[in-house]
């Protein structure tokens, strides 16, 4: 009854290999013939993927460091020369250990970070730790727990250009921070925030700074009368600097800001917060307590949330006293070994090799993490973001004078020396870093060579362009000069670094237009910036109408039909009343038989159809060809009136077309059993990257960095066909997430379950059949 056909499908770039996609494609069995396998159930370990909500944190607890002062001081003035051995109390890991518990202790729940691959379409990265809360700061989802604590991965490149230049900039760091989903607001956060910082942390009061919004009168009364901090070292900003938004229209709200001051002796007259050579901000509390509407104005919300952030790497700046983030003990060690791979001493190194090898050991967390996460190198999206990163360490470690391996082969690959440190490194941070060392390393090593390839081809275009360069200043008697455009095609395209351009560029006698280059760098740096750095809260037009309706209670695994109310119609994304035959329409009702599109599986399809009167006689029919989830969990039915007219507030009866459907759940099942049967042939470090689970066909996408042979295809038909043979009995459960983990769950990439559901429908298969490799 079914095809299916493996094969690779990355999409290849001049002169950049990528590690390859591999899509698994079910087509109706008319198109193709091969060898034919009967499937018909699934594999007894259904998956679920792993979110925010589960318990891992208990087994990272119980990894902390174990500390025992409260209270330590930080001594005021100076700071060391360079990273060093830190004191067990002050490590990172204890920082952040001290943290967690600190919150616990006054009532809040240790929840796990999430992934760097947010569930969110809006971002292309976990960029901060209230991410995996959208949902519930949105009132879309109903709060788990009354208040939180986390410690989250993130990554941001928006400013890559200053990381090893600036004393704080980086691209992967973790966030600390606590929320409170209408539990508490800014009284205790701001009493509490000081409290961990002084108590806990041992800062000096006097060398604590506090901003708040202009308009903030009441943080700054706490702030000042209660927590009692003069009012010369509390200073209201303006919105740029003191006031959140989530984008034009959301949850928004003041926020407040700590400062640590490294010069106190400069006093408080004329201190400028701003100023990264005296103060370093460590920690901000937002203050989310107003909707900011589509005009622009500011409605109070009805219930006020608090989201934190503390930068873990600026706090250990201050508590290790270290002159920036990178020498502090979270970071040090990678660039002690790029130093060591380099034959060069970071203590005796000039201000230019320093920051190369801070570049290195940023950029390197960045990866590991990323890779381990499921991103691989490639040239679009998150892949991208990964090969960016992977050639910036590349050619910088030619740069710092790493060659081959930086041991005894000069063909070798030396990220993978660097990524073992990392990794040694990453216990507290995320305990599943480990189990995949292998994998990374494996990766890391691979896009490495082909990159150094890379960079090979780069020097002959540059010495193209070198000789067309002497040879139009020749005709022209002007001076050579190599323009911004090709220096920036060499650095972004080639990862070519701009200093080596103008070095040898100057050897041969040819300026570099670095003003044209940095035209160049901006207009990427505003478009980056664009993309990647917002965390967006709004939804567009449907944002009014579903203040107002509750979550769609889905009945579609027990039953194909039900009678609903209709609570909303939109029209072109526009509410309305009514809406009249061969309209095209979206409606929304209180419960459904509808499958609505998740984890890549299509949206069910059926019929919509309205009875009015005593004797309930059929006014009219609306046909559904999709449907999709709006905020939370809202269904949002898609289709056309082919009969009558449909009004809010009229009881329909849906009907789910049952032949579609079992379609959808084969090849859910599918999914599942392939997933499962790929890893037990080709190892556990294939992930899955995607996948259609559609009614007459399923594609199964996953990351492997070779093709399949035909021997393992062999071996996966085997697989499953075995599977197939115990003909185990097919049922569907719902039940908690970390229930579902426990019995054997594994993570599907790109799906969301929340903390008691586990996938789509499921479906007994018919035949499958395997095309040729592509």
């Amino acid at each position: 009854m079914e095809v299916a056909a493996l094969s690779p499908t990355s999409r290849p770039l001049p002169l950049l290999s990528t590690a390859p996609t591999h899509r698994l494609h079910l087509l109706p069995h008319r198109f193709v013939s091969g060898r034919r396998l009967r499937l018909s159930s699934r594999h007894e370990g259904f998956d679920c993927v792993r979110d925010g909500w589960g318990q891992r944190h208990s087994a990272r607890k119980n990894g902390f460091l174990v500390t025992c002062s409260s209270s330590a001081s930080v001594e005021p003035a100076a700071t060391q020369e360079m990273g060093a051995v830190v004191p067990g109390e002050w490590s990172g890991d204890a920082i952040r250990q001290r943290f967690l518990e600190f919150y616990a202790a006054r009532g809040h729940k240790i929840l796990p970070s999430s992934s760097l691959v947010p569930s969110d379409p809006t971002v292309l990265l976990t960029i901060a730790g209230m991410l995996q809360f959208k949902p519930i700061f949105l009132g879309k989802e109903p709060r788990r727990v009354p208040c939180a604590t986390t410690s989250q991965k993130c990554v941001r490149t928006n400013d890559i250009e200053n990381v090893g230049r600036t004393a704080r900039h980086q691209t992967f760091f973790e966030m600390l921070g606590n929320f409170s989903f209408g539990d508490y607001f800014k009284k205790e956060a701001t009493t509490w925030a000081w409290e961990l910082a002084t108590k806990e942390y041992g800062l000096p009061t006097e060398r604590l700074w506090i901003s708040v919004f202009e308009d903030d009168d009441e943080a700054f009364n706490i702030w000042h009368n209660e927590v009692g901090i003069p009012k010369e070292r509390i200073k209201r900003m303006g919105a740029e600097d003191n006031f959140w938004t989530s984008g034009a229209t959301g949850p928004c709200g003041p926020c407040s800001e700590m400062y640590y001051d490294f010069y106190p002796e400069r006093g408080s007259s004329d201190a400028d917060l701003g100023d990264d050579s005296r103060f370093i901000e460590f920690y901000n509390l937002v203050f989310m307590q107003y909707n900011k509407k589509d005009d622009g104005s500011l409605e109070p919300l009805k219930q006020k949330n608090i989201d934190t952030g503390m930068g873990l790497e600026r706090m250990a700046r201050i508590l290790q006293k270290v002159p920036n983030n990178y020498e502090t003990d979270l970071i040090f060690p990678i660039i002690e070994k790029a130093a060591s791979l380099a034959l060069v001493s970071y203590a005796k190194a000039d201000d230019a090799m320093k920051t190369n090898l801070k570049i290195i050991g940023d950029h390197m967390r960045a990866v590991v993490y990323l890779i381990s996460d499921g991103v691989l190198p490639s040239n679009i999206g998150r892949g991208y973001v990964v090969r960016r990163l992977i050639r910036r360490v590349v050619r910088t470690g030619r740069l710092v004078g790493i060659r081959g391996d930086g041991h005894e082969n000069p063909e070798g690959a030396f990220l993978p020396s660097l990524a073992e440190v990392v990794i040694n490194l990453s216990t507290q941070i995320d305990p599943d870093v480990e189990s995949r060392r292998k994998s990374i390393i494996a990766e890391l090593q691979r896009e490495e060579l082909r990159f150094v390839q890379t960079l090979g081809r780069g020097e002959k275009l540059l010495d193209e362009l070198l000789d067309e360069a002497l040879l139009s200043a020749g005709n022209n008697g002007n001076k050579p000069s190599l323009s911004g455009k090709d220096v920036f095609l060499l650095y972004d395209t080639y990862g070519f670094p701009v200093e080596i351009t103008a070095e040898i560029a100057g050897e041969r006698g040819v300026t570099v237009d670095m003003k044209g280059f940095e035209i160049e760098m901006e207009n990427q740096r505003k478009q980056s910036q664009a993309a990647h750095n917002v965390v967006k809260l709004s939804v567009g037009n449907e944002t009014e109408i579903v203040k107002s309706i509750p979550d769609t209670e889905f009945l579609g695994y027990d039953s194909l039909s039900a009678t609903a109310v209709v609570k909303g119609l939109l029209v072109n994304g526009n509410p309305v009343n009514e809406v009249s035959e061969g309209s095209e329409v979206e409606i929304l009702l209180d419960r459904t038989p509808f499958y609505a599109e998740s984890g890549g599986q299509v949206g069910d399809n059926g019929f919509l159809y309205v009875n009015g009167g005593e004797d309930r006689k059929q006014t009219a029919v609306i046909e559904i060809n999709d449907v999709q989830k709006s905020i939370g969990n809202i269904f949002v039915h898609k289709g056309m009136i082919r009969q009558g007219s449909v009004e809010v507030g009229k009881e329909i009866d849906a009907s789910v077309d049952a032949k579609l459907r079992q379609g959808a759940k084969a090849h859910h099942t599918a999914t599942h059993l392939l997933q499962s049967a790929l890893k037990s042939v080709i190892g556990s470090e294939t992930s899955q990257a995607g996948s259609l689970v559609a009614f007459d066909r399923l594609r199964f996408d996953f990351n492997f960095h070779r093709p399949l042979s035909e021997e393992e295809l062999i071996k996966i038909e085997s697989l499953v066909n075995q599977w197939i043979g115990n003909a185990s009995h097919l049922e569907t459960k719902v039940m908690a997430l970390q229930d579902a983990k426990n019995a054997g769950a594994i993570a599907m990439f790109g799906e969301k379950y929340g903390e008691e559901s586990c996938g789509g429908p499921w479906g007994v298969i018919g035949t499958l059949w395997w095309n040729s490799c592509q």
